[in-house]
């Protein structure tokens, strides 16, 4: 089969590679519809060391479950399914917990003889975990549906999370800072649990137009002081109660500590690019909450999944080009010039 691999900084090709097979009884086997770009994809393809080896890539993907184990008992051949971006056994007590990308049994996707997500098909560890199957009006319905559905994958359910750790409520202001993909669903997410106030920072037109339609009330193109100057401004010198960071760079992470309002959170869901950020008195004397980490997509899938269904919500949306799997190089470097928001990969 053709899947994705990078060897390096602005390499990654599209390659010949073994068809996966059924190891463990607890595996599936799915042969992908659907699958992503995700912008934490364009961190190695930033600055990755050359390798010989090459890696595979790509943790995001929806598609039709074509063998499972012996062991498997809630799923069938020829179920829709769509996959978190860690597997999970869906089990053990930090999954009980809601707490899946800290499953005992659990992975990354594309890690030792795992497949990864940018290809046509991928062996799925602990699959009934790991997988949740789609109703049958799904894979029957609007192939325009798909694209929202791919993003409980990981950027809606990210989103979500930013949104669900900084206690996001009808009650409390938003700053979202960041106008990429997690961004914008942070927006809608925020949006979704009630919050009136979104004030969105981003700077590229396109996604800061579709940031107001998914709820944002304004948005602050400026950055620094002047961006900190701008949302105090908008909120009476205050802040706002919540600001949800969605970019994982020092200086996102430090106008996050300037903005928040007194008594407020910072939820971090942009993955840090840093090793130390400013956590010490800023926060300390200001009563400022720090929070957010990786995701638990496999426990929001099941919550977010009606609204997706009925059409309530579109994250799809975030997806502004489609490719095929040949494509890949070509959609990595348009992502990396911000020619594109997020690539999808139909299949």
């Amino acid at each position: 089969m053709q899947a994705t691999v990078i060897y390096g900084a602005g390499d990654v090709r599209v390659e010949r590679v073994p068809d996966p097979e059924i190891i463990e009884p607890t595996d599936a086997v799915v042969r992908v519809v659907r699958s992503c770009i995700c912008g934490s994809d364009l961190w190695p393809y930033a600055d990755m060391k050359p390798s010989e080896q090459g890696r595979r890539i790509g943790h995001e993907f929806l598609g039709v479950v074509e063998d499972i184990g012996s062991e498997v008992s809630g799923l069938s051949r020829g179920d829709l399914v769509v996959a978190p971006f860690v597997f999970s056994d869906n089990t053990c007590e930090f999954c009980v917990e809601g707490l899946h990308t800290s499953c005992l049994h659990g992975g990354d996707w594309g890690s030792d003889q795992v497949d990864a997500g940018q290809g046509e098909a991928v062996r799925v560890p602990q699959a009934d975990g790991t997988l949740v199957k789609l109703p049958s009006s799904a894979a029957a319905g609007d192939a325009a549906l798909l694209p929202s559905l791919l993003t409980l994958s990981d950027v809606f359910s990210t989103g979500h999370h930013a949104a669900v750790k900084a206690g996001v409520n009808e009650r409390t202001t938003v700053t979202v800072i960041g106008d990429g993909a997690v961004g914008l669903c942070a927006v809608l997410a925020a949006r979704r649990l009630g919050a009136e106030r979104i004030i969105l920072m981003g700077r590229h037109t396109a996604r800061t137009d579709l940031g107001r339609e998914f709820g944002a009330t304004d948005v602050v193109a400026e950055r620094g002081k002047e961006g900190t100057e701008k949302i105090r401004e908008l909120t009476g010198g205050r802040g706002t109660h919540t600001v949800l960071e969605c970019v994982g760079t020092l200086p996102a992470f430090e106008t996050a500590m300037r903005v928040v309002r007194a008594g407020g959170v910072v939820s971090r869901v942009g993955v840090p690019q840093y090793k130390d950020g400013p956590i010490g008195g800023l926060q300390f004397g200001r009563n400022v909450t720090v929070t957010g980490g990786v995701a638990p997509a496999r426990h929001y899938i099941p919550q977010l999944l009606p609204d997706v269904l009925d059409g309530r919500i579109e994250p799809g949306r975030v997806f502004d080009r489609t490719i095929g799997i040949g494509e890949v190089p070509d959609g990595y470097r348009a992502m990396a010039d911000r020619e594109a928001l997020k690539v999808q990969i139909a299949f």
